[in-house]
């Protein structure tokens, strides 16, 4: 019998724990999810007393050849080993490799055949073979050719390539707090970037036979080493970026005579490569108040047709930058005018071919000085000396450096998608700056540390530049049809970036429409302002993670934010919450004079049922009417009607049971209760932000914390009180937290308005329409006006 117990217990022992393991607390704290504090990153997210990072210094010399379209370089690294390990290797980062012929990118991109293909899909990546179909689909290798890696006094050392890796074996250890050099020779063929896609490459310009060169991952880059994965070495796959220490770089550039060379850093020997005239309206648009022309159209026209065979030496320097880039072309237009940052002048500045105007020119450097005001004022002034923006049908950033794209119709005209495109972009890739070329967390990594919080301020920035900018991302609304899709093709945005789904939705739009949330509806602005700018300063140069984001938000807010985290970041579920009922109360005060006119009202409001209604027809007379001895007490007495003695039972009731001050006030309100029922019916627990709208046309917003879901994730009731009736409960009335589902936002329900558009399908193929900008539409519309005038 004991036995027969003993085995009960623990049956339902069993039974209760696996019970509550699958009650999943949405409430838990981060505590296994992220990494445990240490003497490197601390539990409040700021680094350690003993936190280090390792720098990498370039000295490089690289030639651009026009003729043939390759690269050829030659650098030497400096690597200083700051950590306390001892290493006998150094790993290299090959990202040009990701263009060889053999590229793992290649292998595992996917595509289907269809009945018609135009031979511009006929690309690697696409379709890949064995080796003879390989080389007719795909002729060319754009990967690194390494000739040489030696040590600083020339003996030649050991190297092993994996695809986009390069491991240096070095003759002896690199000891800690000790230093390191490496000389390597190499050389690329640059890919036509417009075929291929990618970051770096070649525009060809049909028109005047010119090149535009933008030209990144072109050296051979140190992978980073930290304290929280060793060496940063997972193989570049073509989408989750880089990962790179700080150094400083001295780079001389050898282009053709008449190339001019925008780049990370600044410019060294402008007397060499600049004009007088350059040089001196360089100069003046340090000081202007608008952007001033350095190289203007006509030039670069002139430019265009110029074919020098000399070469000049472009010598840039930057200092603790973690990359480098530059573009070359002869057909830039070049703008500039400095911009006050804290008590530095910083030089914004612009360069595109003539097929970007009018609209480079107008609005190009503005932006560019717009990001750095807006940016430096969220998180900390912006440290480096220049800022530029290219114009290059691109977006990708570095250092310094941005390439971008927005060109106009060839009649100068352009519509409002190009337009603010080509705004947003430049505003999102001169942002990159701060994330994650300044807070330099690892993009191999988690794209969203740095895509994210750059489109939250992204959107702060575009709303500085006009109250009605029309922004993509960053309003909870806007994230809706991304979060209500189908689960199987969602990932939570803690997401290698490699293997996100999404991506533009998934390390984009959500992160940055979460933190946008955080700002307005959780933290508030005051309180998530300072956070941000804690985390922005506190990681300035330097390599932050998840965690130490996630940490110092909550620390600098004294708000427990672990919830969000998990809800926002570590699942797919999305939010929608209802309402499920309402119930309407109001205090039965027992006094005859209120309530029996009341229960009267009630009756005769009460709905005639149809049986009634067919009896008032049919049934002319009844007994009580027609015979006055059938009725008695019953049949007069007026169950409404206010006794002596319901008004003496009343005053005994009161005097009885209110008695308290508190009593009296509670009792003599007259309020209105109203028991909500609320479900979680999506997953994601956020605020219950409720809408009252009263009877007299105004209305109410009741805020709840997220908190009311921690003892019941589904279902939770609350009651409300109110003064006034209320003639309708709507749910997130601002649109603040994303709600998937609208149509259980309402009591009452609401009917849900949309519209359809009808269409006529032509016979045979579909029915062709001219598509114009509203620029053109005006233009034409003038004309119009004119003819009919004439």
């Amino acid at each position: 019998m004991l036995l027969n117990n003993f085995k009960q217990k623990i049956f339902l022992l069993f039974i209760t724990s696996t019970l509550f393991a699958q009650i999943e607390d949405k409430f838990k704290q981060l505590d296994q999810e992220i990494a445990t504090p240490n003497s490197y990153r601390t539990a409040a997210g700021y680094p350690g007393h003993e936190y280090w990072q390792n720098k990498a210094d370039y000295t490089i010399d690289v030639k651009l050849n026009d003729e043939n379209q390759t690269i050829s370089g030659f650098e030497t690294i400096t690597y200083a080993n700051n950590s306390p390990d001892d290493l006998n290797y150094l790993w290299v980062q090959l990202d040009q490799n990701v263009r060889a012929k053999d590229s793992d990118a290649y292998k595992i991109s996917t595509g289907k055949m269809r009945n018609k293909l135009n031979f511009s899909s006929m690309k690697p990546g696409f379709i890949y073979g064995d080796k003879d179909a390989f080389d007719i689909l795909n002729d060319f290798d754009g990967g690194f050719n390494i000739e040489e890696v030696v040590a600083i006094d020339g003996r030649k050392l050991n190297y092993v390539i994996n695809k986009t890796m390069m491991r240096i074996d070095l003759e002896k250890p690199l000891r800690s707090k000790s230093k390191t050099s490496i000389s390597i020779r190499w050389n690329y063929k640059v890919q036509d970037r417009m075929f291929m896609g990618g970051r770096s490459g070649y525009e060809f310009f049909e028109t005047d036979s010119n090149y535009l060169y933008t030209i990144c991952q072109w050296f051979p880059r140190m992978a980073m080493y930290n304290d929280v994965y060793g060496w940063q070495n997972k193989q570049f796959l073509g989408r989750g970026e880089f990962t790179l220490d700080f150094g400083d770089y001295d780079v001389r550039i050898t282009v053709p005579a008449d190339h001019i060379v925008a780049s990370t850093g600044e410019l060294q020997n402008m007397m060499e490569v600049l004009t007088k005239e350059q040089i001196n309206r360089y100069k003046t648009s340090k000081t202007a108040k608008i952007p001033m022309i350095i190289i203007s159209q006509g030039e670069a026209i002139k430019n265009e047709k110029s074919r020098s065979k000399k070469v000049k030496t472009w010598r840039y320097k930057a200092k603790n930058v973690r990359d480098f880039a530059f573009t070359s072309s002869r057909k830039f237009i070049w703008d500039a005018m400095g911009v006050k940052v804290g008590n530095r002048t910083v030089m914004a500045m612009s360069y595109y071919p003539k097929e970007a105007n009018p609209l480079y020119e107008k609005y190009s450097t503005r932006a560019v000085a717009h990001t750095l005001n807006v940016y430096s004022k969220y998180t900390f002034n912006y440290p480096y000396p220049v800022a530029i923006s290219v114009e290059a049908a691109n977006g990708m950033e570095y250092p310094m450096i941005c390439f971008n794209y927005g060109r106009p119709q060839e009649d100068g005209t352009y519509s409002e998608r190009i337009k603010y495109g080509m705004i947003s972009v430049i505003i999102h890739e001169v942002g990159h700056n701060y994330f994650p070329m300044i807070v330099n967390s690892d993009e191999r990594q988690w794209t969203w540390m740095d895509e994210g919080l750059n489109t939250y301020l992204q959107f702060l920035t575009e709303q500085e530049w006009d109250k009605d900018y029309p922004s993509r991302r960053g309003p909870a609304k806007n994230i809706v049809n991304y979060m209500k899709g189908d689960k199987n093709n969602l990932m939570p945005i803690m997401t290698n970036s490699e293997s996100i789904y999404q991506f533009g939705n998934n390390a984009y739009g959500k992160p940055a429409t979460a933190l946008n949330i955080l700002r307005e509806t959780i933290v508030g602005r005051e309180l998530f302002d300072f956070a941000f700018k804690e985390y922005s300063k506190t990681w300035m140069f330097k390599h932050p993670t998840p965690s130490d984001f996630f940490r110092i938000l909550e620390n600098a807010s004294a708000i427990d934010l672990d919830w969000f985290w998990r809800g926002w970041f570590y699942s797919t579920d999305p939010v929608d919450i209802s309402i499920d009922e309402v119930t309407w109360y109001t205090l039965d005060t027992k006094n005859p004079e209120i309530e029996l006119p009341l229960k009267k009202i009630e009756e005769e409001n009460e709905p005639i049922q149809s049986w009634q209604e067919k009896n008032s027809i049919e049934i002319q007379e009844t007994i009580v009417e027609i015979d006055e001895e059938a009725n008695d007490f019953y049949d007069k007495y007026d169950p409404y009607e206010v006794s002596i003695l319901d008004k003496e039972d009343f005053i005994k009731y009161r005097d009885s049971s209110v008695v308290e001050n508190q009593e009296k006030k509670i009792y003599n309100s007259n309020l209105n209760y109203y028991e909500i029922k609320f479900s979680n019916v999506g997953g994601l627990v956020m605020p219950i932000i409720l809408e009252l709208e009263y009877e007299d046309f105004t209305n109410y917003i009741i805020r709840i914390p997220a908190e009311i879901w921690r003892k019941n994730r589904k279902q939770i009731t609350k009651v409300f009180a109110t003064k006034k009736l209320v003639k309708s409960f709507n749910l997130d009335p601002q649109l603040e937290t994303a709600d998937i589902n609208l149509v259980n936002n309402n009591w009452p329900k609401k009917v849900i308005k949309s519209r359809f558009e009808l269409y006529k399908t032509k016979k045979h193929g579909r029915w062709k329409t001219y598509k114009e900008n509203k620029m053109q539409r005006n233009n034409r519309s003038k004309n119009e006006e004119k003819s009919i005038k004439k």
